[in-house]
């Protein structure tokens, strides 16, 4: 009898394995996401009201059998920063900030259906050996939608996700990111209007006060769009006793709310330097070109971040504050048009007397966001770690097409020296003799 039990056993855990074989018989040999490209460079850039499109693939060795494929799209907006705080005697404890914003939540089934048992063998659908691709499609929202964006403390992401349900095995899962922009036109009167300041400072020292240095400056509009050029009009007057340099910087500042409270980040983006200028002496800026590198456009409609640029004029004053002016920019994705509206540039030029100069013939409209960026640098750009299910982190800014390298630095000194000149008459009349 006890023979008879053994040999019933051996017979049915042999079935049992012959069954659980037969079931994960095929490998599934890849297993990944793509989207149908709505532009010719092959990325997957999208904005609000657009339908994103794709495909799953699944290439698999022998057949297997699928309970369900799903996949799940998502978009959020998401700030986290922690601060150290003191609550007295000694202690000190750590306070979290994290706030989140969603954008976009969609769910669908490709293949079966929802169930209540996971390993029922029952409806399965069968995959044969060999490549197969299964469509997808979704709306964005009509709604504006933050344009991706990676910073510090705070994102903002979209990805599709795909889910491979088979019975007596673990969700097999994919993730793809994919870029959207809420697109920034500069061809308007706002964005086109000529940015302009002065200032003067007076430096002191102990009883003695020396001449003051005075620094003008403009710009011909205020929007501009990644590869662009700035043409910086200035006029730098020195009439101190120290030796000054002027320069040029562009910043781009986020901002990061949570919880009432705010975090801001600064970052250089890009600069320049003009010529040392010793005492009585004026330097005048006429068209000094400053590059903008590919960088993540302005982000102004999402509550919870916001990305800012802002151009910084200014005479760096050795043993004293620096005198500098701040000219606010917007870093748009819509370039200006070849032959847009022509007031900004007229009142531009009439507004330029006060420089003594005019500004150049509108120059030839400026590349798209996505002509900047090379189709190798988009490809090995989009690549999310797979470890990294959430994708958290403190990065620094970025934008999807330049993940995680932190934006170019120009050269401080100016490539084109041609459109400066300088000075070299003392001006008598404005700064007192010595």
């Amino acid at each position: 009898m006890k023979l008879f039990f053994h040999r019933l056993f051996f017979l049915f855990q042999g079935l049992c394995s012959l069954s659980l074989s037969t079931m994960v018989l095929g490998k599934v040999k890849s297993f990944r996401v793509s989207y149908d490209c709505l532009n010719d460079s092959n990325v997957p850039v999208f904005s609000s009201g657009d339908c994103v499109s794709g495909r799953v693939i699944i290439e698999v060795t022998g057949e297997i059998r699928v309970k369900s494929l799903k996949i799940h799209a998502k978009g959020f907006a998401k700030v986290r920063w922690t601060e150290s705080r003191n609550a007295g005697s000694n202690t000190a404890y750590t306070q979290n900030y994290t706030e989140e914003v969603e954008y976009l939540n969609h769910k669908d089934i490709l293949i079966g259906h929802e169930r209540d048992d996971d390993n029922s063998e029952e409806g399965l659908t069968t995959i044969h050996s060999g490549r197969h691709e299964y469509a997808f499609s979704l709306e964005l929202p009509q709604t504006p939608l933050a344009t991706s964006f990676e910073g510090k403390h705070g994102s903002v992401r979209y990805w599709v996700k795909a889910e491979l349900h088979r019975p007596w095995l673990l969700p097999m899962k994919t993730k793809k990111e994919f870029t959207v922009f809420e697109h920034i036109d500069i061809n308007t009167p706002l964005l086109l209007s000529p940015q302009a300041g002065t200032k003067d400072k007076t430096l002191c020292c102990w009883f003695c006060t020396s001449g003051p240095i005075s620094l003008s400056a403009k710009i011909e509009r205020k929007g501009y769009t990644p590869g662009e050029s700035i043409q910086i009009f200035a006029e730098i007057e020195n009439c101190s006793s120290r030796m000054v340099v002027p320069k040029a910087a562009i910043y781009q500042t986020q901002t990061f709310y949570a919880k009432g409270k705010m975090k801001e980040v600064k970052q250089l983006v890009a600069n320049l330097r003009g010529e040392s200028l010793s005492s009585g002496k004026t330097e005048t800026w006429n068209g000094k070109m400053l590059k903008i590198p590919p960088v993540s456009p302005s982000i102004l409609d999402c509550s919870i971040i916001r990305v800012e640029y802002s151009l910084m004029v200014y005479v760096d004053i050795p043993g004293a504050i620096n005198l500098s002016l701040n000219l606010p920019l917007v870093i748009g994705t819509i370039p200006l048009h070849p032959f847009g509206s022509r007031t900004s540039s007229v009142s531009s030029q009439c507004s330029m007397s006060w420089l003594g100069m005019g500004l150049p013939e509108r120059p030839e409209a400026p590349p798209s966001y996505a002509e900047i960026v090379t189709e190798e640098q988009r490809q090995s750009s989009l690549d999310v770690p797979a470890a990294r299910e959430d994708l958290d982190g403190p990065l620094f800014a970025y934008i999807h097409e330049f993940r995680f390298q932190p934006p170019p630095l120009y050269s401080e000194i100016d490539p084109n020296p041609d459109h400066a000149r300088r000075t070299e008459e003392r001006r008598l009349d404005a700064c007192p003799s010595r």
